[in-house]
């Protein structure tokens, strides 16, 4: 299933968001279109369980050998492990994290990524993606260790939407990933856990959250789970500047020697 998130004139977001489910056995995860004109890129295209119908999405758009950019947040297989099938159905190149462009290449047949893995530095970029009247501008911002150590989100200026990657997400059998959260409070509990566990420490997000109050963003739009609109927007910036996670929770309890 796709959702529009924002289309103003040629400028178009599309989320799919339930590719990935067989049967609850693979987590649910979110991929990301967008399309600017005749041309455009795709956010975190996921594994092969969610390539054909992604694939399918994409060329209701534009032919396939127009797509501008594959971008990855990180190099998890939830991210990219279809990469060999877009290697092969495109001739986009992929940006991902200087730390993680050699390992991107593990993921698809000897010589598939050959000059079409481009390492973004950790400082991020203001990436200028497609040619002519269909070029367009995504922002990739550090988020290094949420959860990833070279980790991106990447900040569309025209519809205001920051793609999260994994920071943001939210689990649950309760979880309707296609209504976006406009009020945070309710949707904690489907998020607490797992931000807990899988962010590095408060001091991340601390630096995180003060990066991003300089962006005007309507939607934050993670991997996982459901997109956050409205005054949910603030009050989850809020939140996990105040989070203990990762290292902050652990102690000598946690490594021992099993009995």
């Amino acid at each position: 299933m796709s959702i529009e998130l924002f289309r103003q004139g040629r400028h178009v977001c599309v989320m799919f968001a339930r590719l990935g489910d067989e049967g609850g056995d693979a987590v649910q995860s979110n991929q990301f279109l967008l399309v600017n004109g005749d041309t455009g890129a795709i956010l975190d295209p996921g594994g092969n369980i969610a390539y054909n119908e992604l694939y399918l999405g994409m060329s209701r758009f534009f032919p396939p050998h127009k797509l501008a950019a594959i971008l990855a947040s990180h190099a998890d297989p939830d991210i990219i492990a279809s990469l060999d099938r877009w290697m092969t159905a495109t001739e986009a190149p992929v940006y991902i994290s200087r730390l993680w462009e050699r390992f991107a290449p593990h993921f698809c047949k000897p010589g598939k990524t050959s000059g079409r893995v481009v390492g973004l530095p950790d400082g991020g970029e203001r990436l200028r993606l497609g040619q002519g009247d269909d070029a367009f501008e995504l922002w990739a911002l550090p988020a290094h260790f949420m959860h990833a150590e070279g980790n991106f989100q990447f900040y569309d200026p025209v519809s205001r939407i920051l793609f999260s990657g994994d920071l943001g997400a939210s689990l649950g059998t309760t979880l309707n990933p296609e209504k976006p959260v406009k009020s945070l409070a309710e949707h904690i509990p489907r998020m607490e856990g797992f931000h807990r566990r899988y962010m590095v420490s408060n001091k991340i997000l601390r630096l995180w959250a003060a990066m991003v109050r300089q962006l005007d963003i309507q939607m934050i739009a993670p991997q996982h789970g459901s997109p956050m609109v409205g005054p949910a927007v603030r009050e989850f910036i809020d939140w996990v500047e105040q989070l203990e996670c990762g290292v902050d929770l652990f102690g000598p309890a946690n490594y021992r020697v099993p009995a």
